[in-house]
C-alpha cells in the first residue's frame, strides 16, 4: 500500500519505518524540518531499539522518505496514518490542536482528490473526539462526506518506548475502530500476519481501549510502589513479597509492572491518567481510586528526594534522565522531576545518561526539558565517571553497563538505588547502600 504517516515523533517514525519494512511504499510527515532531514538522511529522529539500523535500511531501499509537504503526501498515497501528539493541559483536559490542524490540512487536499483516501487516527485521544471532533474537521474541509466520499478509522498504537520496533512486529492485540468497512478492511492488511488477536470494534471502544490499558498501568505501578514503601518501612524485602503473589497466574493478573521500582512518567501514562480522570469529573462521575494514583505517584517520588535529603549530602550524581532505560523520551519524566526538586534546593547536581544528548531532542520532547531543566546541558555530560566523581550521593535511575561498572567504584559513597539493581539482594547489607522499596 502508499502510506503517509503525519507526525514523526515515537510512534510515527516507528510505525513509518515498520510499516516500510512491511513491503509498504511509506511517505513521513512533519513540520519540524529537521525530523524530515534526518529521515531523508536515513537517521531515526528517536532513540529506540532498532529503529535506527531499521529507519537506514528502508530509506536506502526506498520504501520510506519524508517531506514537509502535505499535498503532495495525500497526492501520491491512498491511507494516512496520523500520529501527532494529544499533550494534556494542567487541570488534564486533551489538547487536540495538532489533530484538528492536521485534520483540517488533509481535508483541504481531499477536496480535490478523486480517489478514495484513508484517514487512520493513531493518536492518543479520549472517546467521541473522532466522531464528534475530527471527522466534521475532515468533512467540512474537503466538503465531503465520511464513509461516503472518504474512509476513516482509527488504530490506538500500544507500543512501549524502548522496545515499540519489538511491539510492533510481535503486537498482544490489533485494535481497529471501524467507521466503514472499507476502511476497516484497509487497516487490517497492514498488520496481516502478526500474531496477537484481531479487534475490529466501534470507535468510541477503540479509543478507550488505550486509556484503559495506561490507567491500568499506571494503577500496577503505584500499587506495586506503596507495596514497597510498606515493605521497607517493615524490614521486609518486597521483591521476594511480589513474587508470591505473582504467583498467582489465575487472578493477579499478568506480572508486567508489578515490580516496585521508581515513579512511572513518560508521555502516556499520566497524560492519559489525567485525561481520564478529567473525563469522569466532567461527567460528575466519581472515581477515587484513578484520582489518586497519580498522587501515589508523586508520593513515591517525594520519598526518592527524602532518601537524599536524609543524607545531609550536597554533591549528588543522577545517573538516568530519560523516563524509562533504552529511550531518550524526557516528557514528565520523574528522574527529570527530581532533577528539578534536587537543583530547586540548592544541591549541586551532575547527570549522566547514555541516551540523553542535548543536540539530539527534538520537538515536543526538547520542549519540555528546556521548560523544566533549562541549564541541562551545564548539568548533562556523557561521562559516567566525571559524575561518579563529583559526587557524594549516587542517585542510580537506569542500569547500563557503564553505570553498574562506576558503581564498582563507588566505595564509601551513598547509593540510593531507585531501580533496584541487579545486586541490590547483595548491597543491602552495604551501609551505604539504600533501596527505595526494598
Amino acid at each position: 500500500m502508499r502510506i503517509s504517516v503525519f507526525g514523526l515523533g515515537y510512534v510515527g517514525s516507528v510505525s513509518a519505518a515498520c510499516l516500510a519494512a512491511r513491503g509498504h511504499q511509506v511517505v513521513g510527515v512533519d513540520v519540524n524540518p529537521a525530523k524530515v532531514e534526518q529521515v531523508s538522511r536515513g537517521q531515526a529522529p528517536v532513540v529506540e531499539e532498532r529503529i535506527g539500523e531499521l529507519t537506514a535500511e528502508v530509506v536506502a531501499s526506498g520504501a520510506l522518505r519524508a517531506t514537509t509537504d502535505v499535498a503532495e503526501a495525500i497526492a501520491s498515497t491512498d491511507l494516512s496514518l496520523i500520529c501527532v501528539g494529544t499533550p494534556s493541559a494542567h487541570n488534564g483536559s486533551l489538547s487536540t490542536v495538532y489533530l484538528e490542524r492536521v485534520c483540517e490540512q488533509i481535508g483541504t487536499e481531499l477536496s480535490t482528490k478523486d480517489s478514495w483516501h484513508t484517514v487512520v487516527l493513531r493518536s492518543t485521544m479520549l472517546p467521541g473526539t473522532c466522531t464528534n471532533l475530527l471527522i466534521p474537521v475532515l468533512e467540512k474541509a474537503s466538503g465531503k462526506t465520511a464513509g461516503v466520499g472518504f474512509g476513516v478509522a482509527t488504530n490506538p498504537e500500544f507500543l512501549r518506548e524502548g522496545s515499540s520496533v519489538k511491539d510492533f512486529f510481535e503486537p498482544s492485540k490489533t485494535v481497529i475502530g471501524e467507521y466503514d468497512s472499507t476502511s476497516a478492511d484497509l487497516v487490517a492488511t497492514l498488520y496481516q500476519g502478526l500474531p496477537g488477536e484481531l479487534f475490529r470494534v466501534p470507535v468510541p471502544v477503540a479509543e478507550m481501549t488505550k486509556y484503559a490499558d495506561n490507567a491500568f498501568h499506571g494503577l500496577k505501578i503505584a500499587f506495586a510502589n506503596e507495596v514497597g514503601a510498606i515493605c521497607h518501612a517493615l524490614g521486609v524485602d518486597s521483591h521476594q513479597v511480589m513474587d508470591v503473589f505473582l504467583a498467582d497466574r489465575k487472578l493477579n493478573v499478568s506480572p508486567a509492572y508489578l515490580r516496585p521500582g521508581f515513579a512511572f512518567g513518560g508521555s502516556c501514562l499520566p497524560k492519559d491518567l489525567r485525561g481520564l480522570v478529567y473525563a469522569a469529573r466532567t461527567a460528575d462521575v466519581s472515581v477515587p481510586l484513578l484520582s489518586h494514583v497519580l498522587p501515589a505517584n508523586d508520593e513515591h517520588l517525594r520519598r526518592a528526594f527524602n532518601l537524599v535529603a536524609a543524607t545531609g549530602l550536597r554533591r549528588v550524581g543522577l545517573f538516568g534522565l530519560s523516563f524509562k532505560p533504552g529511550t531518550d523520551d524526557l516528557r514528565e519524566s520523574p528522574l527529570v522531576e527530581l532533577a528539578e526538586r534536587l537543583l530547586g534546593k540548592g544541591y549541586e547536581l551532575r547527570i549522566y545518561d547514555a541516551n540523553v544528548t542535548l543536540s539530539r531532542l527534538l520537538g515536543a520532547n526538547r520542549e519540555y526539558v528546556e521548560s523544566r531543566l533549562p541549564h541541562l546541558a551545564e548539568l548533562l555530560t556523557n561521562s559516567v565517571d566525571e559524575v561518579l566523581d563529583h559526587a557524594q550521593v549516587c542517585v542510580v535511575g537506569c542500569a547500563d553497563d557503564a553505570v553498574l561498572s562506576a558503581l564498582e567504584r563507588a566505595g564509601d559513597r551513598t547509593v540510593i538505588d531507585l531501580i533496584r539493581l541487579p545486586d541490590a539482594g547483595a548491597r543491602r547489607a552495604e551501609p551505604g547502600y539504600v533501596g527505595l522499596g526494598w
